[in-house]
């Protein structure tokens, strides 16, 4: 799928954004650590996929409930800082890539281990 580059640039600042925002207001002094991985902006902008890996103490399901809960918030804040003409639906998942990259260390070593 080809993205332009207003989708990647809106994307882009959505992250930033979004990633301020789940430090100073979500994240605060808790044990777990949220990294927005990426941001992907639909065709017409007004779908933001915002892609999160997760480390610390909390269960995945947890910490995504939680911010299902503060979507509004969340979007709220995004429209005051980034001007666009539609406030982009946020859509969180987890991040697929992180299982993926560990799936191919494992099979690496794996193979090096092997080897010897």
């Amino acid at each position: 799928m080809n993205k332009t580059r207003r989708q990647k640039r809106v994307g882009s600042l959505i992250k930033e954004e979004v990633s301020r925002l789940l430090l100073e207001g979500i994240q605060g002094s808790s044990s777990y650590l949220i990294t927005v991985t990426r941001v992907e902006m639909s065709s017409d902008l007004r779908a933001a996929y915002v892609y999160l890996s997760f480390f610390g103490g909390e269960k995945e399901e947890t910490i995504l409930e939680l911010l299902e809960a503060r979507k509004g918030y969340l979007r709220k804040s995004i429209a005051s800082k980034v001007k666009l003409k539609y406030n982009p639906m946020l859509i969180f998942s987890l991040d697929p890539s992180t299982e993926y990259e560990e799936r191919i260390d494992r099979a690496i070593k794996k193979i090096k281990k092997n080897e010897k």
